[in-house]
């Protein structure tokens, strides 16, 4: 690296990140964090490993770096939509399809999911921030299902927990097996039709579940 480019790294330290971590991105997401070459990242990143380890540490804190990233990017768009705001049935409705169309869009999210839980998750367990956005999140649920009980559309007693983790499920094993899926029932389950199919499906399953019961 010349020193015109050590110069220009020093000066904007949040883009020189912002590259690091979009590279790891996509070579975590790709090789999973015992597969992923710091090599390779800073290469991509056009950034030398001596600058890498300045920002991040070792491997580890990268990856763990890369997961904090996307969970504040996904994050970010739900609280974008001012669900809590909605008609209770269209902000269920609504959180269905962003967690839907977020998988879908962000594929990559998916394959950096699979390699934390390889490692039991403990990059995630270790970071302040991931906890920080959780309480938030799910106090949003919460205000969703509770302006649905008050409105007489929605039974009580529904914990936003377990209600994420299902519609969070019912996107995540779709996409994660489309392919095995699609060729033990003989379905092209990747088409535009199926997967707007699936996503409709997922809307009704969980309205239904949730809907007061007269």
């Amino acid at each position: 690296m010349t020193a015109h480019m050590t110069k220009a790294i020093t000066r904007n330290p949040e883009g020189s990140r912002e590259r690091i971590l979009h590279a790891a991105r996509l070579e975590f997401a790709s090789h999973g964090l015992g597969g992923a070459r710091v090599d390779r990242i800073s290469k991509q990143a056009g950034i030398n490993k001596r600058m890498l380890y300045h920002y991040f540490g070792n491997k580890d804190d990268l990856f763990g770096a890369v997961l904090e990233a996307n969970y504040s990017h996904k994050r970010a768009s739900e609280q974008a939509m001012s669900l809590e705001n909605e008609e209770p049935r269209e902000a269920i409705r609504k959180l269905v399809t962003l967690t839907w169309n977020y998988y879908n869009d962000h594929p990559e999210f998916m394959n950096l999911l699979n390699s934390a839980n390889l490692h039991q998750a403990k990059h995630i367990q270790a970071s302040p921030s991931v906890k920080k956005m959780r309480n938030p999140f799910i106090h949003m649920i919460g205000n969703i299902l509770d302006n649905g009980v008050n409105a007489g559309v929605f039974k009580p007693g529904v914990d936003p927990v377990q209600l994420y983790i299902s519609i969070a499920g019912l996107s995540y094993f779709y996409l994660s097996n489309q392919h095995t899926l699609s060729a033990i029932f003989g379905r092209n389950l990747l088409s535009t039709s199926a997967k707007t199919k699936r996503k409709n499906h997922m809307v009704e399953m969980v309205l239904s579940y949730l809907e007061h019961e007269a």
